[in-house]
C-alpha cells in the first residue's frame, strides 16, 4: 500500500524536568519520546495520513518503548530496527517559565549510524507520495547521512514522490558553516522547503520572504513556507506570496515540537490540494495547539481537534 508520507531520522528518549528553571537544579524527570522526524511522523499519523518511518534504535528498553509508541500511533515501523551494540539516544530538556528552554543531547553513537546507503530498504521509498527529510538527521553524521538522504530523495522522486525539507538546524550538532555547506547539498533534491527565518538567513543570507523565494528558485524549489512563531507564517508557490497571522494559544508552556506540527499540517494541506491560505491557517493552528501542551509531541492534535480549533467543527462536551 502506498504511504502518504515517509520520513527518515532519529528518535530519542527525552527527559522532561518536573519543574521549570536551570537544569542544574532539576532532580526529577519524566521519560518521554521525541525527535524531529519522529514528532513529524506522529503529527502526520494523528491527522489521518498513512505514515512510514525509517530509523534505527538501540535494542534496549528505551528503543522498544519508542518503537511501540510509534506503532501505537499507527505509524508503519517495519523499517525501524532495534540494534545490539547501540544505545538509544537521549536528551534532557530545560524549560523556563515562558515555555522556552534548551536541550542537552546524549546521542553519540546514534543507532542511526548503522543506517547506510547499503542498508537502506528502498521499497517504502518507492511507495510514498511525500518524503520528508530534515537537517537534524543530516547533522548527526554529515559525511554519511547527507549522501543517504540524497539517495533516498532520488528514489522517491524517481517514483513520483514530492520531497519536503525542514532544515531544522541544531547548532549543538554542527557549526553554522558546516550546516550551510551540508544542507545546501540537499537543496537540489527538494520540492518544498519548510524553514524558519533564522534558518533561511543562514542558508541564503536573506530573511525577506521574496528574497528567500528567489534564492530557492535557483535550486528548483517550487514551494516555500517560512515559520515565524508568534508572527505567524508566510508561504510562496507559483508566484503567489501570502502571510497568515499566528493563532495565539491560551498559554505557551513548551515550544518544542511546534515546528514539526506545522510541517505535518503543511504536508497535509499539500496532499489535499488546499490553497496556500488554508494550508497556512491549518498549520498555524497546529503550532498553536502544540505549544500549549507540555512535551515534544503530546500536543500534536488529531484532525477533528484542529477543525474544532478553527471553528469548522462543533465540539459537544456533554
Amino acid at each position: 500500500m502506498k504511504k502518504d508520507v515517509v520520513t527518515i531520522g532519529d528518535a530519542m528518549i527525552t527527559f522532561d524536568p518536573s519543574h521549570h528553571g536551570p537544569m542544574r537544579y532539576a532532580s526529577n524527570f519524566e521519560r518521554k519520546a521525541g525527535g524531529a522526524e519522529f514528532n513529524f511522523a506522529v503529527g502526520c499519523a494523528r491527522l489521518g495520513l498513512q505514515t512510514g518511518w525509517i530509523s534505527r534504535l538501540g535494542n534496549d528498553e528505551f528503543g522498544k518503548y519508542i518503537r511501540n509508541f510509534a506503532r501505537g500511533e499507527g505509524i508503519d515501523v517495519s523499517e525501524v530496527q532495534l540494534l545490539d551494540r547501540y544505545s538509544t539516544s537521549l536528551n534532557f530538556k530545560e524549560i523556563r517559565e515562558d515555555g522556552n528552554g534548551q536541550t542537552f543531547y546524549y546521542r553519540h553513537q546514534s543507532p542511526t549510524e548503522a543506517l547506510t546507503e547499503a542498508t537502506l530498504d528502498e521499497a517504502m521509498l518507492r511507495r510514498c507520495k511525500v518524503l520528508h527529510i530534515t537537517g537534524v538527521f543530516a547533522a548527526i553524521n554529515p559525511d554519511k547521512n547527507i549522501s543517504l538522504l540524497q539517495k533516498a530523495a532520488t528514489i522517491a522522486k524517481d517514483n513520483g514522490a514530492m520531497v519536503t525539507f525542514d532544515p531544522n538546524i541544531r547548532l549543538k550538532l554542527w557549526s553554522p558553516e558546516e550546516a550551510k555547506y551540508g544542507l545546501t547539498e540537499l537543496l537540489p533534491y527538494v520540492d518544498v522547503l519548510l524553514t524558519g527565518e533564522d534558518e533561511a538567513e543562514l542558508l541564503f543570507g536573506v530573511h525577506d520572504p521574496e528574497q528567500i523565494a528567489q534564492a530557492c528558485q535557483r535550486y528548483g524549489i517550487s514551494t516555500i513556507a517560512i515559520k515565524k512563531g508568534e508572527d505567524g507564517a508566510s508561504a510562496y508557490k507559483n508566484g503567489e506570496l501570502i502571510h497568515a497571522p499566528a493563532i495565539p494559544p491560551k498559554k505557551v508552556v513548551d515550544t518544542v515540537g511546534a515546528g514539526d506540527g506545522f510541517d505535518a499540517g503543511f504536508v497535509y494541506g499539500l496532499l489535499n490540494g488546499w490553497t496556500l491560505e488554508r494550508t497556512l491557517k491549518f498549520s498555524n493552528a497546529i503550532g498553536s495547539m502544540v505549544v500549549s501542551v507540555y512535551g515534544d509531541n503530546e500536543g500534536l492534535p488529531e484532525l477533528s481537534e484542529v477543525l474544532t480549533q478553527l471553528g469548522e467543527r462543533e465540539i459537544i462536551e456533554r
